[in-house]
């Protein structure tokens, strides 16, 4: 009997000590949680730890509430759910004792947020807690308050809080304070209360209390015009008196931060002052003498004292400061250039940035720190360093500043020579003075950063070397010398190709010597020479390829001893896989041998380019690319010229819209509103497959011709389709193989067994064979008709044709009716289906459906059902168009097909 009797009472404490018993701490649930080895462990304690929680919660057991919202807690900054336990909180808070008011309102401010409909029932006992005698009760409620106040609890509470902030206890006072804040906050309209309590708290003495007063006219300031008004005329005075106490003060432990009296206060006082001053030159000059007794007498040599005096710049710079604050401003940054810290540097150009629009000269002062910062081995630093140069920018300074940034293209990081370029190209085009000075800029940037100059900046040179004829002989002797010294740099080699093509007589005579040049020696040999070594080395470069063998066809002619040398090398790329560069040798070699009566007028040098409309046209470009760049999340896909059942090949996988699973989908749904950015993507770029409504997916590399034809081709002799298109949750698809662009199909037959190409006469090279072309033995078999579609606006009628010798593929023909008193333009048809079907849509009979029925659009389906017989057909369709200029898109699933197929 002993022995029953100890067996229950030790089974009685294993279940008191279980972790998983609502009676257990806090500690010990913690201590269960973190022994979980994996994420699964985890789960089953707190869902174990949770359903012993709502045990407790319906057994309504007082004593172990506060235990329970303290594990809740936990369980919730874990990620779980504990919306079940809100009310507890209500009760907790409710509570008579202290202790369970803490966890009440910890609890209120973890669990719940004012968007919860919960929130209304604790007003009441807020109000009896913010009235109640203990000041510690007190603060618990002005903690909640602060933190999850609502608008309408705002305006309830309001009156309790301003008697609060009239308290004589300092933290009463101070919380008060920040619960103010709040209300301002949700309720701007409750502003003018708070105006004159604010004013009252800056003469306080207690520092907590005056950062908590500091912050609260801030955000009066932000609130309301009448406060910021109202605290200009009373607070001035007030914060520049606390500003230079703090400042003076001695040595104060309880707010020492590395030697300096309380920082926070230091900020906080001097972003009030910045927001006061900004445009009133009273106030401005009211402060001034303060603030420059704290930029001067501030330590810079620990991080506190750095944020002091970086608050101190940027209230100098937003107030009506004299310009001696702001030079003094300005040389305090110029001092943080020089500190060690990457993140004191950063800050510093960063205001620099802004300080340049208000005192330039100042700035330029700096200019060589400044440079040295550019050289930064931090690349964040050196791209605003690089930025803020820019700005420094002016008609005195351009050639030093110029120089310093080409030179040190020689040792920047690959990284950073990109931006640098740019940015140099830049300056010289917008500050240059002289023509010459431009060009030789130029020179030096393609000759050490070549690869990283825009084609923009090359056109742009060559339109200025065509208008400057005193400097042309000087371009094309700068051009080959460096091509002889930098010929890996791609746009220096087409810029020098060009000039030797268009000014070579130049480089052979020393035509155009200036007085600074020394005269070089180039034969017509070597001329020719130095553009073949080009077109070797940049074989695979098609724009490079294309300039080069233009440029050897007019050598042709201003060097006819070079003719045959050139014609040979012309010849080479006869056979070339690039078909540009294979057409232009094949012509320019047959301008070489067969017209040499009209080669040397027909190679004459360029016309003069007009400088002035190349400039009206690159800035017209480029402020079209910014506009369309602003307007790129507007833009609709009605805008977008595209044939029916041609679509651009997506470039990232988007959400499913057309889900089949869903049967609770509508049948259909008309919208009016603005279709998304791209619709064709976001219907079947999903998934990462890109699928195409035409049967082709487009490459960079396939040639046009055969992507021309791949619109509506019939699957190949072996059967199999041209490109398995795939519903778009599908995992893969399978890939079309690129078509090169210039393939002989016969190629590996000789001459004699090379087939003759027949086309008969009613054939269409688009759509295969015609209608009147039949195949003997294959009789078609037909479906009755069904409306796959019908809105108050539009109707789609499918007809059905199989063919009895492949029951999997149907072929339907989708006639577009418009029911409506206005025509449709820009109309395209897309569809998907399942991965079990195979889609392909031929080209529509036209984009534009004529109104009130007379006309109509069609448009031709291939579908092959590889579950024939097991799985019905099934179709999403989505058809977008245009009335009257306004984008309209419509939706719907097509579920009615005739049984078989």
């Amino acid at each position: 009997m002993d022995t029953v009797e100890k067996i229950v009472e030790d089974f009685a404490s294993d279940i008191a000590l279980s972790p998983f018993s609502s009676g257990t701490s806090l500690r010990e649930m913690i201590r269960a949680i973190r022994a979980c080895k994996t994420a699964a462990e985890e789960r089953a304690v707190v869902r174990r730890e949770c359903a012993a929680i709502r045990t407790a919660i319906s057994e309504n057991e007082p004593e172990l509430r506060h235990r329970n919202m303290a594990k809740l807690m936990f369980i919730h900054m874990l990620g779980y759910p504990t919306h079940f336990a809100q009310m507890e909180c209500l009760k907790l808070i409710a509570a008579a004792g202290y202790p369970e008011k803490r966890v009440g309102y910890l609890g209120l401010m973890l669990l719940l947020d004012e968007r919860q409909e919960v929130l209304m029932l604790v007003t009441n006992s807020l109000k009896q807690d913010l009235n109640h005698t203990n000041q510690f009760i007190v603060g618990l409620a002005l903690c909640a308050l602060g933190n999850i106040c609502s608008a309408e609890m705002a305006r309830d509470l309001s009156p309790e809080v301003e008697r609060l902030v009239r308290s004589r206890e300092v933290n009463t006072k101070k919380k008060a304070a920040l619960c103010s804040i709040r209300i301002v906050r949700k309720v701007p309209d409750l502003a003018e209360n708070f105006m004159g309590l604010a004013a009252s708290l800056l003469k306080e003495k207690h520092h907590g209390v005056l950062i908590s007063a500091i912050q609260l006219c801030t955000e009066l300031c932000k609130a309301s015009r009448d406060a910021l008004e109202y605290l200009r005329k009373n607070c001035i005075e007030g914060l520049v008196r606390i500003l230079r106490d703090v400042s003076n003060s001695s040595y104060a432990p309880e707010y020492d931060v590395s030697g300096i009296v309380d920082p926070f206060l230091h900020i906080r006082v001097l972003k009030l002052l910045r927001i006061l001053g900004q445009g009133d030159a009273d106030c401005s000059e009211y402060m001034n003498d303060i603030l420059a007794q704290v930029a001067t007498k501030t330590e810079s040599n620990k991080n506190a004292g750095n944020a002091i005096l970086y608050e101190c710049v940027q209230a100098i710079m937003g107030i009506e400061a004299t310009s001696g604050l702001r030079v003094l401003a300005i040389n305090i940054l110029g001092r943080f250039l020089s500190n060690r810290d990457n993140n004191i540097r950063y800050v510093a150009l960063n205001m620099l940035m802004r300080a340049i629009a208000v005192d330039a000269l100042a700035v330029q002062r700096h200019r060589t720190t400044i440079l040295e910062c550019v050289k930064d081995a931090d690349a964040s630093i050196r791209k605003r360093a690089l930025e803020l140069v820019y700005l420094l920018v002016n008609d005195t300074n351009v050639k030093p500043l110029t120089k310093e940034l080409i030179d040190y293209l020689n040792i920047a990081d690959p990284d950073f020579i990109g931006d640098l370029t740019v940015m140099i190209c830049s300056i010289v085009e917008k500050f240059s003075q002289e023509k010459l000075w431009y060009l030789d800029q130029m020179f030096k940037v393609l000759s050490l950063a070549g690869n990283h100059v825009k084609d923009d900046i090359c056109h742009a040179l060559i339109v200025v070397l065509s208008n400057t004829a005193e400097f042309q002989g000087y371009s094309v002797r700068s051009l080959y010398k460096a091509l002889q010294s930098y010929g890996k740099q791609g746009s220096l080699v087409r810029v020098a190709v060009w000039c030797i093509g268009e000014y070579g007589e130049m480089l052979v005579n020393n035509v155009g010597m200036l007085d600074r040049e020394e005269p070089i020696k180039v034969t017509e040999s070597d001329a020719v020479g130095a553009v073949e070594f080009a077109l070797s080395r940049y074989s695979a470069d098609v724009t490079t390829g294309a300039m080069c063998l233009v440029a050897l066809l007019k050598l042709s002619s201003r060097f006819p001893s070079t003719s045959e040398r050139v014609k040979q090398i012309v010849a080479q790329n006869k056979e070339n896989v690039v078909l540009e560069l294979q057409q232009r040798s094949i012509e320019f070699t047959s301008i070489i041998q067969r017209h040499q009566s009209i080669r040397s007028s027909l190679l004459e040098r360029m016309p003069v380019l007009d400088e002035a409309s190349y400039l009206v046209k690159r800035a017209t470009a480029t402020q079209t690319t910014i506009s369309a760049d602003k307007l790129a999340p507007t833009v609709t896909p009605g805008s977008l010229k595209l044939p029916n059942g041609v679509a651009k090949p997506t470039s990232a996988p988007l959400a499913d819209l057309l889900d089949l699973s869903s049967d609770g989908a509508p049948a259909s749904t008309v919208a009016s509103t603005t279709t998304p950015n791209d619709f064709l993507q976001d219907l079947l770029g999903i998934g990462g497959v890109s699928s195409s409504t035409t049967g082709v997916t487009s490459t960079a590399s396939t040639d046009i011709l055969m992507d021309l034809l791949s619109i509506g081709s019939s699957p190949s002799q072996n059967g199999t389709p041209v490109t398995d298109f795939r519903h778009p949750g599908q995992a893969e698809s399978k890939p079309v193989p690129a078509v090169p662009e210039a393939i002989d199909l016969f190629g590996s037959l000789s001459p004699e067994t090379k087939p003759t190409p027949v086309v008969p006469q009613d054939m269409d090279l688009l759509d295969g064979l015609s209608s009147n072309t039949s195949v003997s033995g294959l009789e078609n078999t037909t479906h009755p008709s069904i409306t796959a579609f019908q809105s108050a606006t539009l109707k789609i009628t499918f007809d059905f044709k199989r063919k009895p010798g492949n029951p999997r593929v149907t072929t339907i023909h989708a006639t577009f009716t418009n029911l409506t008193s206005s025509t449709f333009t820009d109309f395209i048809f897309q569809a998907a289906v399942p991965k079990f079907i195979q889609l392909r849509l031929d080209p529509a009979s036209g984009n534009t459906v004529p109104a009130n029925g007379n006309g109509s659009v069609t448009q031709g389906l291939n579908v092959t059902n590889n579950q024939q017989g097991q799985k019905p057909l099934a179709m999403r369709i989505r058809m977008s168009y245009k009335v009257n200029g306004e984008d309209r898109l419509e939706q719907g699933q097509v579920s009615n097909f005739p049984s078989g197929l």
